[in-house]
């Protein structure tokens, strides 16, 4: 198998550690390409798009961390290369058309070069996932999964009314208490399990690490004209931190 990544490019995910309960996860948070695939096809344009990352989360996801002293892991390549946040099997963990744009360098690839990816990228991602919260049950350590993400205001046409959505798996703990938590600004439109829910293939993060390892999780959603600049992904930032601070530690640690 050839490496997909040169030595300069590695590694596929970026590690900070905190000292607080939670952790946080970006599985979007980059638009970067490794030089084997060029630029998959795409325009430098398309590569700014939705398409190809979260805009904002990235910056979020830091500013959060660092509010709440959570331990952070952020993808260093673009969802467009394997989305870490999809099982592997299914189709579109390898896009090759995303809304209405064409990912001419993810069509027709053959099983070697999925697998390659998902070496590559996919499987240090999640490796590094697991590491982490293992290192944390070993020292005795309460954890709970915060993944960030963005999403359009517009997406096949259909304007999206929510300001931010928290998507959830069966076990409803700790997004239930966020939601009434965000409820509580009436100027807020909060969506449960919108503008996406599981049914919809996004929750393969919060299941794999927080679902199956029996730990509070939820996946947040921000629509992201409101993490359109550095003042309001820190204004959200600060949001989010205030709602989790006011949670009753039962609900949110494991």
């Amino acid at each position: 198998m050839e490496a997909l990544l040169g030595p300069d490019e590695g590694p596929a995910v970026e590690v900070r550690e905190g000292g607080g309960p939670f952790v946080v996860v970006c599985e979007h948070a980059s638009n970067r390409l490794p030089r084997a695939l060029c630029s998959l096809g795409l325009s430098p344009a398309d590569l700014e798009r939705h398409i190809a990352w979260d805009l904002g989360a990235a910056d979020l996801a830091e500013r959060l961390a660092a509010k709440i002293d959570a331990d952070l892991l952020v993808q260093r390549f673009s969802r467009l290369v394997v989305d870490c946040n999809r099982d592997p099997a299914l189709p579109d963990a390898f896009c090759a058309l995303s809304e209405d744009t064409v990912i001419p360098g993810n069509r027709d690839l053959t099983p070697t070069q999925k697998a390659d990816r998902v070496a590559a990228l996919f499987d240090p991602f999640h490796f590094a996932v697991e590491r982490l919260i293992d290192d944390r049950r070993a020292a005795g350590r309460a954890t709970a999964l915060l993944t960030i993400h963005s999403f359009t205001p517009i997406y096949r046409g259909v304007t999206r009314p929510w300001h931010v959505g928290l998507i959830s798996t069966s076990e409803r703990t700790l997004p239930d208490a966020m939601l009434a938590a965000l409820g509580a600004d009436r100027k807020l439109v909060v969506g449960d399990n919108q503008p996406y829910s599981a049914k919809d293939n996004v929750d393969y993060t919060i299941r794999r690490h927080g679902l199956d390892r029996g730990l509070p999780h939820v996946m947040i959603e921000i629509r992201n004209d409101l993490l359109a600049d550095e003042a309001r992904r820190e204004a959200w930032a600060d949001r989010l931190t205030r709602v989790l601070g006011a949670l009753d530690r039962s609900v949110m640690v494991a």
